[in-house]
């Protein structure tokens, strides 16, 4: 249900903590679709911009990593998507993931540092784990034990807006 997904959450917290102080209203655009890899974002990132967003949280990956895709070529992908915001002067926040180690140590690393990397050459801001006490939970998490349930929502609502807010209070 929409109303408890996260960005839903987001946009009530940032109205209620952030906009007392910094006199804006702030509108969360859901542009997240299950199961979406980095790929589909590239696709789909001209799209989003047409909205003129002032912000991106950019939080993909995770898919990617489940289905084994190389890290490479997900590190492509979430590149040029903060290319292209970068370009259309879009300040963004890239919300890292981590992911089970199905496919080896290795990989579940070079997987989890390819977040702080895009952060780095990018010079954008990190989220370091979207899922903080969610991943893993499973009280936290429907049965699939991969997607939050509404009270994992409410976590990572909480995750985003501890880091957001800190960026959008020091924007001028």
């Amino acid at each position: 249900m929409e109303q408890e997904a996260f960005p839903y959450l987001l946009e009530i917290k940032l109205n209620q903590e952030l906009a007392p102080k910094t006199g804006l209203f702030y509108q969360v655009i859901n542009g997240g679709i299950s199961g979406s890899t980095s790929s589909g974002g590239v696709s789909r990132i001209e799209w989003f911009i047409q909205a003129k967003p002032d912000f991106l949280i950019l939080a993909l990956g995770g898919n990617d990593g489940l289905r084994g895709i190389s890290v490479d070529e997900t590190k492509k992908n979430l590149s040029l998507i903060l290319e292209t915001a970068h370009e259309r002067n879009i300040s963004t926040l890239l919300a890292g993931m981590k992911i089970p180690p199905n496919y080896g140590f290795a990989y579940t690393e070079s997987f989890s540092q390819m977040y702080f990397e895009l952060a780095k050459n990018h010079d954008t801001s990190l989220l370091p784990f979207l899922l903080e006490g969610v991943g893993g939970n499973p009280k936290k998490n429907l049965p699939d034990r991969i997607h939050p349930n509404p009270a994992g929502h409410e976590i990572i609502a909480e995750n985003v807006f501890q880091h957001l807010s800190k960026i959008l209070s020091a924007l001028p």
